[in-house]
């Protein structure tokens, strides 16, 4: 059974007020802080990563475990809805990573094609 947009939505904003009525507390693991922090994420742990990675590096239990326990700690210490806590964990030690992640002008023709 496929529902529709709007069916879809509208079970998850049910979800999520039953979850919140029960007591459940939820978060967030992000890295586009701006675009999170506007939807109004209930907790949020701040990424430095590309998008799409801000669990950590694919494949990286090094990276993932440390994230899942800041995720965690922000679920048991966030003092209420809303809250942003900054990762620690870095995607990379150089800055530049931000200029070349996945910018055509920094790929070699070769993986381009």
């Amino acid at each position: 059974m496929r529902l529709s947009l709007l069916e879809w939505s509208t079970s998850r904003i049910a979800e999520r007020q039953a979850l919140s009525s029960a007591g459940s507390r939820r978060g967030k693991v992000g890295c586009a802080k701006d675009i999170v922090e506007h939807c109004g994420v209930p907790r949020l742990l701040l990424s430095d990563s590309p998008l799409g990675n801000a669990a950590g590096k694919l494949g990286d239990v090094a990276s993932q475990r440390p994230t899942l326990e800041l995720a965690l700690r922000v679920l048991e210490s966030a003092p209420g809805p809303r809250t942003t806590m900054q990762s620690p964990l870095r995607w990379s030690a150089d800055p530049a990573w931000k200029r070349d992640y996945c910018n055509i002008d920094h790929l070699a023709p070769e993986v381009l094609a």
